[in-house]
């Protein structure tokens, strides 16, 4: 891995869980603490984090705020794009999923097969995406537009899937804690979410390493709601033993 690429998700995963410590850099990324200490006072010096005794905090403590889709667009997009592909490779034909307004969502949807599927969504970036796809039905559910994250909320979006069933909900977020369940930085995007669980009966949980051990503002359920977790490569052995302890069916990037 390149500094350059390192540092960036370095960044990534402060912004994410707003302070980690040096040791716990150095096993996700397997460098040594003391490169870990220079990449962080390298991005001290050009004002991307803080550094703190042991570690690092965030200088955006306020994760009550949506990420701009924008920049949630260029954060580990590699992961992203593998998570979406092993995610696809769970949809059959004639399934009748929903996508939530992630850009892991927005992965899949690009690269969904033109088959004959049936898909409910709140984002307006994967509804644009399949509608390039004849053999996709695609069913949007209005509501009250967020323009960072170019998706619908409120209740009107969530009264959409009460009337629907479905086989299964791709779904991220921004934190999962093996203690205290997922969560989203928005108030609004966590019930909505917590409705798409509702409406199907499987439930993909999309991760990156990043988002393990994260609690954002706003809890969606606990670790229980979901059925399978699919992750990255850089997911440590011991969160992924203990996602199977817990009696998920854990789905790893090959």
């Amino acid at each position: 891995m390149l500094v350059a690429e390192r540092q960036q998700k370095i960044i990534g995963i402060v912004n994410q869980r707003k302070s980690v410590r040096v040791s716990e850099l150095s096993k996700i990324f397997k460098v040594t603490e003391e490169t870990i200490r220079r990449d962080l006072e390298r991005l001290e010096k050009d004002k991307k984090l803080a550094r703190s005794h042991g570690g690092a905090i965030s200088l955006h403590p306020n994760d009550s705020l949506e990420i701009p889709y924008s920049e949630r667009e260029i954060i580990n997009v590699k992961e992203k794009q593998q998570i979406a592909l092993e995610s696809i490779k769970q949809v059959q034909e004639g399934n009748k999923i929903i996508l939530d307004a992630s850009t892991t969502a927005w992965y899949m949807a690009k690269t969904l097969p033109d088959i004959p599927l049936t898909v409910m969504t709140n984002s307006i970036k994967v509804a644009m995406e399949l509608s390039k796809k004849k053999q996709i039905m695609v069913i949007a559910t209005g509501g009250t537009l967020l323009s960072k994250s170019l998706s619908y909320v409120g209740p009107l979006a969530e009264a959409s899937f009460e009337n629907y069933h479905f086989d299964k909900a791709f779904i991220s977020c921004k934190g999962l804690h093996l203690e205290r369940g997922l969560s989203e930085s928005d108030e609004q995007q966590a019930r909505i979410k917590n409705r798409m669980i509702e409406s199907a009966d499987s439930i993909y949980v999309m991760v990156d390493y990043s988002k393990f051990g994260a609690m954002a503002f706003s809890k969606i359920g606990n670790l229980n709601v979901a059925n399978h977790i699919v992750t990255d490569r850089q997911t440590d052995d011991i969160t992924l033993q203990t996602l199977k302890d817990n009696g998920l069916d854990v789905i790893q990037v090959q």
